[in-house]
């Protein structure tokens, strides 16, 4: 016989500890369940989701068959992050997969359902895990570490902008993690006799004035990426296109949206190897005990066709070192 005491601890420990995922899942009769928890849009994210869901059916998870996937969708608006993961709460999904910089959104949801995160910038800095080595909790994922770049971009800017002695830099700051990367982008730039003009954003409409406070002033532009950046990518680079400001980004995707350059992790890969994470937890490991990983493919892509719009002369030295040109 079970006294009230003993079946109170059993009832407490199957709640905070719901691994393995699929067998629990499959015990209670329905399909183990992804959130998926995309901070831009469907459109934004269209390469990487399929990358993603890709490598789980290599792995064996196939939407409908042995899995469900529930995606969500915040369109740039933080606001939407804490209604996202009642949502998942709600839906008792056994596995949230979310952007970088949601996941402390998602973090102060639960503490109990495992949270694999994507591009997130500086995890152990921005307090998402205790390290990168044995995160703990209930968080684990892929680091873009987009601050540990910030030499790399600067560098090849100076290729392209040889003059270069004032950097503006667009970015929304009341995002944690792009605060971190301003913070260390602007010491950097110091010590090497740059300038750094700030002009942050928070919304859509602060883009075209943020741009035209640049404007003569400074050299070239550095865009801090996230959710809202994201989303209103082509929007940035047709004003800084007007101001005459070549652009420095993260990511190959506004290279496609008509910015200049980019150099940053691959981002199919990150959401590829996020599968990864996502198939050990499903199958009995705990978030906490999976090391945080860091990117291993870089692409740099240079639009040929904004630089000619620009009257820059890309150095054949650097085509010969990009992954990608657009022509």
């Amino acid at each position: 016989m079970i006294g009230r005491r003993e079946l109170i601890a059993m009832l407490v420990g199957t709640t905070a500890a719901p691994w393995p995922l699929a067998a629990t899942a499959q015990r209670a009769g329905k399909l183990p369940t992804i959130g998926f928890f995309g901070s831009a849009s469907p459109s934004t994210w269209k390469p990487w989701v399929a990358a993603f869901v890709q490598r789980l059916r290599e792995l064996g998870w196939i939407d409908g068959q042995t899995i469900a996937i529930e995606y969500r969708w915040a369109e740039g608006r933080s606001e939407r992050f804490d209604e996202i993961m009642a949502e998942f709460i709600r839906l008792n999904v056994n596995i949230v997969v979310v952007g970088g910089v949601a996941v402390p959104a998602a973090k102060r949801a639960t503490s109990v359902i495992p949270i694999v995160f994507t591009l997130a910038q500086d995890p152990v800095g921005s307090g998402l895990v205790a390290s990168l080595a044995r995160p703990g909790g209930n968080v684990t994922g892929l680091s873009t570490q987009s601050g540990d770049l910030f030499d790399k971009r600067l560098e090849i800017l100076r290729e392209i902008v040889p003059g270069l002695r004032r950097l503006g830099i667009i970015a929304n700051r009341d995002n944690p993690a792009v605060a971190l990367e301003i913070s260390d982008a602007h010491e950097k730039a110091r010590k090497l006799g740059i300038d750094v003009i700030i002009s942050n954003i928070v919304r859509a409409d602060d883009i075209a004035p943020a741009i035209e406070a640049l404007k003569g002033r400074a050299d070239a532009l550095y865009v801090c990426t996230d959710p809202l950046v994201n989303t209103h990518r082509i929007r940035i680079n047709t004003f800084a296109l007007a101001a005459r400001l070549p652009t420095m980004h993260a990511n190959r995707d506004f290279i496609e949206a008509g910015g200049l350059i980019s150099y940053g992790a691959n981002y199919p890969d990150l959401f590829r190897r996020a599968g990864d994470y996502v198939d050990k937890i499903m199958r009995g490991a705990k978030p906490g005990d999976l090391p945080v990983e860091q990117p291993t493919k870089f692409d740099l892509v240079i639009n040929l066709i904004t630089a000619k719009a620009l009257g820059i002369d890309v150095p054949p030295t650097l085509l010969a070192l990009a992954d990608e040109v657009i022509e």
